[in-house]
């Protein structure tokens, strides 16, 4: 029997929108004889309607209370990370508690500030938006900025850089959690471009 994995994608107004669609699209196609071993679900802080940068809209299917249980909880980022989550204690305090619930914990872009200041990445390594890179390193000293790279894997957590490189991250995830020759064939099913280093 197959392993299977649940997903949960934490959405906010003003989120940048490939941060979510990316990883989404990615495990969505993924397939192993037909079979789909990821379940994504989508949440925002009261399960509302969000506003994505420049005016998407989305339906989350959860709130962040009803969200059922994850194996992968992926926190994106963008001017909403950065400006209005950071500072939001409720779900500063989920993501915090997420981590004692999820196997995996990754952000996209500006997404690791929430991981930040969350305390989860003390004395580890991470990367995030080259933007922000800066802003990372004077307000969580505490945290090793990697800069130029697509992600960094720490194991339990995994940052990767701004917007498109969050793709880059899931292809890494799947070539873990079910081995190169699934992520190579969900790369060429999107017929995106990348190369899984030996």
């Amino acid at each position: 029997m197959m392993n299977k994995w649940s997903v949960g994608i934490f959405l906010f107004n003003e989120v940048e929108v490939l941060d979510f669609a990316g990883p989404f699209e990615v495990f969505s196609v993924t397939e192993v004889n037909e079979e789909k071993p990821f379940t994504v679900y989508t949440g925002s802080e009261n399960g509302e309607m969000i506003t994505a940068r420049n005016g998407l809209k989305v339906q989350p299917d959860y709130s962040i209370e009803n969200l059922p249980p994850v194996d992968i909880l992926i926190i994106p980022g963008g001017l909403g990370a950065r400006e209005y989550e950071i500072k939001n204690e409720i779900v500063i305090k989920w993501i915090r508690q997420q981590m004692k619930e999820v196997k995996l914990m990754t952000s996209v872009c500006t997404g690791a500030l929430l991981l930040a200041k969350a305390g989860l990445l003390e004395g580890l390594k991470a990367t995030t938006h080259w933007a922000s890179i800066e802003k990372f390193k004077n307000e969580f000293q505490n945290v090793e900025v990697i800069e130029n790279v697509k992600f960094v894997d720490e194991g339990h957590i995994i940052t990767s850089a701004g917007i498109s490189a969050g793709i880059n991250m899931v292809f890494h995830i799947v070539k873990n959690l079910l081995g190169v020759h699934v992520a190579e064939d969900t790369a060429k099913r999107m017929e995106y471009d990348i190369s899984f280093p030996n």
